[in-house]
């Protein structure tokens, strides 16, 4: 019988629930090939024996297993891995031989970018003239008022009183203080299965300094880089100003399609892979549980770098989220990014970087450049929320308010616009990504709903002739009941004159 014993160990002294902790232990198993798939796992009741756990952490953390996708229940038989998942052979003990590209191989081909500037985020001219009673629909932003104002109120206090934090502000930035990045890993290896120590982190002013880093340390002139169509403005604007060349691979109800990125690696050197693969920006979807796997077996096959982009993890409605791509084994070439502007609010500019202490030391060098102090002040306050359990409990209140507020929207769009858009309710996240009919001039629908006091500021795709790209993220999170009523009310009369 498999050593699930020896494998699997739960720690009870962790406030992270038994389930999650055995849910993605087992998932780790599957990705690293030592559990197969077609495999059966023990039945509920003797794997609770064997693990010395409750029955009702098995049955849990299997239920987990199936709703992201790793498992199924057959009747009568138990419960299998999914049998169609990419078959990987498990680590040997001999050394594996690295497959390396010529520096010249890149210099030598001449790549041609296919990505075409289709991305159209509209500021309306007017803004400044903005009334407080005007709606902005954003990217798909937190609620600030669901901050906790007076603790963040009384944190940041205490620290404007303590002689170390003053110290410290005089001080170069590391790349962030020691105790956020001891606390912020261990918040990240409890919520995400990763298993960092402090050396392997770095804090940044956002997620976007974070890809800006990455990039820049990771690619030269000429360089190829894979991108998803559509994909996160920001980081194609950062790739090219590398001097790299852009290739788009299309996104389908799975995420990006695998198979073809495979095709384009046997042909061109490509050097990165940029990929939001938890809820893809901005269409929403999530990279299946298969595709991962074979996306994992391509970044040791070809010697292929990824930045994962991991902006809202943390926000998941009906399961657990998908443990990042970053917590399996990658042979140090994944550089995972976060954020936790996306969980608090826009002014807290702290995100961070996960890398191999030797890429840290880099990042953590160039980010001087860029800013030389950091926020001493703020990276305290965080600190404390995350020690004293404060953050934890604002995630678990604004994921329950945000799926409200998802599922209000979502009924709207089908009760008011109909035919004139398409959607898919996201499983998580902040924002919902609208297609509007190829009939819909969506510029024009943008700059006239401004005119009505309702601002789509979030990202909005148009190429004409593509329907694909006819659309704009609709960041609901942030805005009451009444403000989406007013919004999808102002769409909906102007689609009407349209369409």
């Amino acid at each position: 019988m498999f050593p699930f014993q020896t494998l699997i160990s739960i720690d009870k002294n962790t406030a992270f629930p038994a389930y999650k902790q055995l849910a993605n232990r087992l998932i780790t198993l599957i990705q690293e090939g030592r559990i197969l798939p077609g495999s059966f796992l023990p039945s509920t009741r003797e794997f609770a024996d064997m693990l010395q756990v409750n029955r009702k952490t098995i049955t849990r953390a299997y239920e987990e297993l199936i709703s992201q996708n790793w498992l199924e229940g057959i009747p009568k038989k138990g419960f299998r891995i999914i049998p169609d998942l990419p078959l990987i052979r498990p680590r040997s003990f001999d050394p594996r031989k690295k497959k390396k590209l010529k520096e010249s191989a890149s210099e030598k081909i001449a790549a041609q970018a296919i990505a075409q500037d289709i991305n159209l985020p509209f500021v309306p001219p007017e803004h400044h003239l903005m009334k407080s009673t005007d709606i902005v629909v954003n990217d798909g932003f937190p609620d600030a008022n669901l901050l906790p104002f007076e603790e963040l109120f009384r944190a940041y206090r205490r620290q404007l009183n303590s002689k170390k934090i003053i110290q410290q502000m005089a001080l170069r930035d590391d790349g962030g203080l020691p105790q956020l990045k001891k606390s912020v890993s261990g918040f990240l290896n409890e919520t995400r299965g990763l298993n960092i120590s402090t050396e392997e982190i770095v804090m940044t002013r956002g997620a976007q300094m974070a890809i800006y880093i990455a990039a820049t340390l990771l690619l030269k002139p000429g360089d190829l880089v894979a991108v998803t169509d559509p994909n996160y403005p920001f980081a194609n604007d950062v790739i090219k100003q590398c001097g790299a060349q852009l290739i788009q691979f299309p996104v389908d109800a799975d995420g990006l399609d695998i198979d073809l990125l495979t095709e384009a690696l046997k042909k061109k050197p490509i050097r990165l892979l940029y990929l939001v693969p938890h809820h893809h920006h901005p269409t929403t979807v999530t990279l299946s549980a298969s595709r991962r796997l074979k996306l994992l077996q391509l970044i040791k096959e070809y010697d292929l770098w990824v930045i994962e982009d991991d902006y809202d993890y943390d926000f998941h409605f009906k399961s657990s989220p998908i443990l990042p791509l970053a917590s399996s084994d990658h042979d140090g070439k994944i550089i995972y990014i976060g954020s936790f502007t996306k969980l608090l609010a826009t002014p807290f500019r702290i995100g961070y970087l996960i890398a191999a202490p030797a890429f840290v030391r880099d990042a953590i060098r160039l980010r001087r450049i860029i800013d030389l102090r950091g926020d001493a002040l703020m990276e305290q306050t965080l600190t404390d929320m995350i020690n004293n359990g404060e953050l934890s409990r604002h995630i678990k209140k604004s994921n329950k308010l945000y799926m409200q507020r998802c599922n209000y929207l979502c009924g709207l769009l089908e009760e008011r616009l109909g035919n004139a858009v398409s959607f898919k309710k996201p499983p998580g996240g902040m924002a919902v990504w609208l297609v509007f009919n190829e009939k819909i001039n969506l510029p024009e629908l943008i700059k006239k709903a401004s005119l009505s006091g309702v601002y789509l500021a979030g990202y909005a795709y148009y190429q004409k002739g593509n329907e694909n790209h006819n659309g704009i993220r609709f960041g609901f999170a942030s805005l009451t009941e009444p403000q989406m009523d007013r919004a999808i009310d102002v769409i909906s009369k102007l689609v009407g004159e349209n369409f």
